[in-house]
């Protein structure tokens, strides 16, 4: 006589530990695992609690679909907490770069504004004449691209890009960017004016070298 031996096992269910651990590496997003994130929304509050231990906060946007690490802000100067040591580090950004983060934050706010779709793609073509109007054109055309290229590649790496595969999967055709949704979360409309205050004063400098070299040349 045979029996049916079929097999009712199911996965085991996410715990607290591959959430934690998922965090503690990056970014976490709901396309990538979405059975992962429907546990970490049931869970985020023991992550909560457990991060808070280790001077750090859990930032979850469940309409965006990403979530992250970062530390819980400094005690002010008369707060007697103790002051604990930094386990996200902070980067600084080259000047380039950060054009580039406020550049693609307001294009993704325009594109926002106009409610047609959820996902920002962007061409190199587009993201290069994003960024080619405030640097200085020198006389190497090729050395510039190479500049804004290299610049690009750094935002890919930040997290803020996320390069596509061609369509088709052909090596040949146009190269295509989506602009990471979670670049709302690190570029604020504070940081923008700080930033457009700044950009502000490097475009009278280029102003004014330009001018000099249109001196020089009469």
């Amino acid at each position: 006589m045979e029996q049916d031996f079929t097999s009712t096992t199911t996965s085991p269910e996410p715990d607290l530990s591959s959430l934690l651990i998922g965090l503690l590496k990056g970014v976490q997003y709901r396309e990538q695992d979405e059975r992962q994130w429907a546990a970490l929304l049931n869970l985020q509050a023991r992550v909560r609690d457990y991060v808070a231990v280790l001077n750090l906060e859990l930032v979850l946007d469940e309409a965006e679909g990403y979530a992250f690490l970062k530390s819980r802000p400094e005690p002010a100067e008369d707060d007697p907490s103790p002051r604990l040591p930094r386990l996200v580090a902070r980067r600084p950004l080259s000047f380039p770069v950060s054009l580039l983060l406020a550049l693609l934050r307001k294009k993704l706010a325009e594109f926002d504004a106009g409610g047609a779709d959820t996902r920002l793609v962007l061409s190199r073509d587009e993201i290069v004449d994003l960024v080619r109007v405030f640097l200085h054109d020198g006389p190497n055309e090729a050395k510039l691209i190479d500049q804004i290229e290299t610049t690009i590649n750094k935002v890919v790496e930040l997290g803020f890009l996320h390069k596509l595969k061609p369509a088709g999967g052909g090596a040949s055709g146009q190269t295509n960017f989506e602009v990471r949704r979670i670049l709302k979360a690190f570029v604020d409309a504070q940081w923008l004016a700080e930033f457009d205050a700044r950009l502000a004063v490097y475009q009278s400098a280029l102003s004014g070298v330009a001018s000099a070299k249109e001196v020089r040349d009469e």
